[in-house]
């Protein structure tokens, strides 16, 4: 059973039907749904789609603005595409359509109450009741929790998280002319406050606006908001669209499975801590999660499926654990020295080709530091102060 039909949530399901087991869907949205999200398409999101998969892309990106808080503009552009942008509602339907094509059964409208894998209601240790809030209870060999950031199956397993960011967004319908002269382009604002910074992200009539800052600072993030749409002479239009949510990043120490149930995506507290990109997080542990709970349901005792758990958490650490170190060490120079951030992208050729690099997907940040004796000085230099 997968609890949450985000990227997350259909790549484990779409995962574990694809091994031929039963799988189950459940989401407590009606589909489509609308999410609060930029709607970057990176490459190891890319990569990590399944196979046939035809991305419902809204534009093709070849260019980036990129400012210091209004201020020393400056774009740089690509001869080849660096990202694509989608609707989620769009992106999240066809997955959950390619999860059941793949065999999985979806069951939308549905909200978990509880998770139990000892007592009344669980005929044996091979199995989890999933109780639903209208009293149903479902068993399942093996449980995925891929319900978001605030999930209730994360609370289950005891998700502890580290650093938490709120994200405003607003979805403003633009005349053809204004829309044409976004086209291919972002545009990147370090912000006014400790490790913010906000977008533009178009998608054909429709520019998508928002801003990100530690939580905490709700009333500044809100103004930082207002005069970033204001500066960009956006003000004069009604967003059809206005959200808001929280990014979660995991404590290092904290669990990513309890007994035969495993988390993946918001649910885990896994996304990149600087940028606090989600989507190709979600997709790739979703896809973990789901092939480690097809073990998990193969497992005939509770050593076995403790095993294959520590097996599933290993390969998060091993990978995306990596990717979120460096991220929260880049988060945390930015936090301190966004100018210093915004100089080397815009005047330093090999910090714009590294980032180019990174959201076509032929590295990571991980692999740079790692690789490159010269951004691994450099990292750890601006580390101390």
């Amino acid at each position: 059973m997968v609890v949450g039909a985000g990227p997350a949530g259909a790549s484990a399901a779409y995962a574990a039907a694809v091994a031929g087991r039963r799988t189950l869907l459940l989401e407590k949205a009606e589909l489509p749904r609308y999410k609060t999200c930029g709607g970057g398409i990176i490459g190891p999101s890319r990569d990590a789609l399944p196979p046939g998969f035809e991305l419902p892309l809204r534009d093709r990106v070849h260019a980036v603005t990129f400012s210091l808080n209004g201020r020393l503009t400056r774009t740089r552009r690509s001869k080849t595409m660096l990202f694509g942008l989608i609707n989620r509602p769009e992106f999240d339907q066809a997955l959950v359509d390619a999860a059941e094509a793949a065999g999985a059964r979806v069951r939308t409208g549905v909200q978990v109450s509880r998770v139990e894998q000892h007592g009344t209601a669980v005929p044996d240790r091979r199995t989890v009741a999933v109780v639903l809030s209208g009293g149903e209870t479902v068993l399942a060999r093996a449980v995925v929790g891929a319900d978001g950031s605030a999930s209730r199956i994360g609370a289950h397993v005891g998700v502890k998280m580290d650093q938490v960011d709120l994200g405003l967004e607003a979805e403003i319908p633009v005349p053809e002319t204004v829309a044409e002269d976004w086209a291919g382009r972002v545009l990147i604002d370090w912000g006014p406050m400790p490790g913010s910074y906000g977008w533009v992200f178009p998608k054909g009539d429709t520019l998508t606006v928002g801003v990100i800052s530690a939580r905490g600072e709700g009333a500044g993030t809100k103004r930082y908001l207002e005069d970033f749409v204001g500066r960009l002479g956006l003000a004069g239009f009604e967003p059809s669209i206005s959200s808001g949510h929280l990014t979660r990043c995991r404590a290092d120490d904290s669990p990513l499975s309890r007994g035969r149930v495993l988390v993946c995506g918001d649910a885990a507290g896994l996304l990149e801590p600087w940028t606090r990109e989600g989507i190709s997080f979600a997709l790739r542990s979703g896809r973990l999660a789901g092939e480690w709970a097809v073990r998990i349901a193969e497992a005939h005792d509770a050593v076995d499926a403790r095993r294959q758990a520590l097996n599933y958490a290993f390969a998060i650490k091993a990978g995306l654990g990596v990717e979120m170190g460096v991220g929260a060490r880049m988060h945390a120079v930015f936090a301190r020295r966004p100018g210093l951030l915004h100089a080397a992208l815009t005047g330093f050729r090999p910090a714009w080709n590294a980032f180019a690099k990174v959201t076509r997907g032929s590295t990571s940040l991980g692999e740079i530091v790692r690789s490159n004796g010269v951004a691994r000085r450099t990292l750890a230099a601006l580390d101390k102060g």
